[in-house]
C-alpha cells in the first residue's frame, strides 16, 4: 500500500438526509465536502483505517459544518437553536425545517439568464485543460455577458482552434510573455463594470458567475474572492499542496477593510489569504484608480503574487474585498512531485518579490521584517521538524527557501522597472 493511499472525494447533499454517505475504502482516505444545497458548509478528511458508525458520522458532520451554519444564522437573527443536538439525534425533519429558515435567502429558484459581468481566462499552451474550463462555463445556469480569452505568448494555434468550438467567446493574442500582460489585456478588453478571473485549469460551479454579480450588489465591495474547492486527491503531490497550500479559505464569509489592514500593517498584511486568482473579481473602476496588475509579477516574470498585491493596493485605498464562500470553483492540483516543486519554487518566488514590492508602497507595513526575520525562524522550525526524512511537507522546504531568496534577487534586480502603478 502507498504511504499516501488516494482520497476519494464525496459531494455531500445534507439537505437529501441525514444519512452516511458510502464511503470507500480498499485503502482509500474519504474526503468529505458537505452542502445545504448549492451553499459548501465544511469538509474533513477520513483516513484510510477511519469507518465511522452512524453517531459518529453525525458528529464528524456537525463538527465540520457548525462555525459556517452558525454565521449564516446569525444573519438571519438565529443564534440560540440547539440545532446540533437535533441532528445528533436524527431528528432530520426538525433539523431540515430549521434550515430552510437559515438558508432561504440563498435558496436561488430561478436566476437570470444573464448578468453584466465580464470573465476572462488567461492561458498558454493548455488548449486541452482549457477546453474543461469553457465547457463548465458553457454549462452555468447563469451566463455571463462576455468571455475573453487571453492567448498569452502561444507558441502554436490550438488554444485558438478550441475557443473557436465556442461562438461568442472572444480571443485575443497578447504576445508579450507574463500572466500580468495577460490579464491587463483582459482588463482593456472587457467591456462590463464587473471582470471576474478564473484560470484554465478549473471547473466553475453552475453559480459562479451569478454569485460573483451577487457579490458586487454591496457598492462597498471593489473586489471579492471565492471558495476554490479540490477536484482530485489521487497522488501524494496533489495532497501536500491541498493540506498545506490549499486555494481554499473556508465556508464563511470574510470582510478585508480599512479596520482589517489597521490591525495586520505592521507585521506586513498577510494578503495572500484573501482568496486565489483562480477565483477572483474586481469593479473595473478599481483599475482606474489603483492602475494595472504589476508586470513583474505573476507566472512568467516573478513567478506569482499579481493578484495578492493588487488586492494590498485595493485595500491601501481604503476600500473593502468579499471573500463569498457561494462563488465556488474546482481546482486541478498538480499530479506529480517535481511539478509540485516547480509550482511552489515560482510560489514563493512570487511571494517574495511582491512583498518587498509592497513594502516599497507603503513603507509602514511590516513586510521587511516578515520576510528577513520571521521567515528564516520559521523556515528553521520546519527544518527542525522536518528532520531527517523530510516526508510530506518536508520534501519543498529547500525549494521553497530557494524561491524566497530568488524572489528577493528578482526584486533588487527589477525594482526600477515600470510597474503601471499610478504615479
Amino acid at each position: 500500500m502507498s504511504s499516501y493511499p488516494p482520497y476519494h472525494i464525496t459531494h455531500v447533499p445534507l439537505h437529501a438526509g441525514p444519512d452516511m454517505p458510502l464511503l470507500a475504502q480498499n485503502g482509500q482516505g474519504n474526503y468529505l465536502v458537505f452542502w445545504w444545497e448549492q451553499v459548501a458548509l465544511g469538509d474533513v478528511y477520513l483516513e484510510a483505517e477511519q469507518a465511522p458508525d452512524e453517531a459518529a458520522y453525525q458528529a464528524i458532520v456537525v463538527q465540520a459544518v457548525a462555525p459556517a451554519v452558525q454565521q449564516y444564522a446569525a444573519k438571519v437573527g438565529l443564534g440560540d437553536e440547539n440545532w446540533q443536538a437535533w441532528y445528533n439525534q436524527t431528528d432530520f425533519a426538525r433539523w431540515a425545517a430549521w434550515m430552510h429558515v437559515v438558508f432561504k435567502p440563498y435558496s436561488l429558484r430561478a436566476l437570470p439568464p444573464h448578468v453584466p459581468v465580464s470573465v476572462v481566462i488567461c492561458t498558454r499552451n493548455r488548449a486541452s485543460i482549457l477546453r474543461l474550463c469553457l465547457e463548465s462555463l458553457n454549462n452555468l445556469a447563469c451566463q455571463p455577458a462576455e468571455i475573453v480569452v487571453v492567448d498569452n505568448a502561444p507558441t502554436d494555434d490550438s488554444t485558438q482552434q478550441v475557443v473557436a468550438a465556442y461562438p461568442g467567446i472572444r480571443y485575443y493574442v497578447e504576445p508579450r510573455p507574463g500572466l500580468s500582460h495577460a490579464r491587463n489585456t483582459g482588463v482593456a478588453q472587457a467591456t462590463h463594470s464587473i471582470l471576474a478571473f478564473t484560470d484554465d485549469d478549473v471547473v466553475l460551479h453552475p453559480d459562479w458567475v451569478y454569485q460573483v454579480w451577487q457579490t458586487f450588489q454591496n457598492e462597498a465591495v471593489m473586489a471579492m474572492t471565492g471558495l476554490v474547492l479540490v477536484s482530485e486527491l489521487q497522488t501524494e503531490a496533489q495532497q501536500i499542496f491541498e493540506k498545506h497550500w490549499s486555494f481554499n479559505r473556508g465556508y464563511q464569509d470574510l470582510y478585508y477593510d480599512p479596520a482589517y489592514l489597521k490591525r495586520v500593517l505592521p507585521g506586513g498584511p498577510p494578503v495572500w489569504h484573501i482568496g486565489a486568482g483562480a477565483n477572483n473579481a474586481f469593479r473595473k473602476e478599481v483599475f482606474q484608480e489603483v492602475g494595472l496588475f504589476d508586470e513583474r509579477l505573476g507566472a512568467g516574470a516573478s513567478g506569482c503574487s499579481e493578484d495578492s498585491e493588487m488586492w494590498f493596493r485595493i485595500l491601501t485605498r481604503g476600500h473593502t474585498i468579499h471573500y463569498n464562500p457561494r462563488a465556488v470553483v474546482y481546482h486541478a492540483h498538480r499530479q506529480q512531485l517535481h511539478e509540485l516543486r516547480k509550482q511552489i519554487f515560482a510560489y514563493m518566488r512570487g511571494h517574495a518579490a511582491a512583498a518587498l514590492i509592497q513594502q516599497e508602497q507603503c513603507p509602514q507595513a511590516g513586510y521587511s521584517r516578515y520576510l528577513y526575520w520571521h521567515m528564516p525562524k520559521y523556515y528553521a522550525l520546519l527544518v527542525r521538524i522536518g528532520f531527517p526524512f523530510f516526508r510530506f511537507r518536508s520534501q519543498t522546504l529547500w525549494t521553497e527557501v530557494k524561491g524566497l531568496a530568488s524572489g528577493v534577487l528578482f526584486y533588487y534586480q527589477n525594482r526600477k522597472r515600470a510597474s503601471n502603478l499610478p504615479s
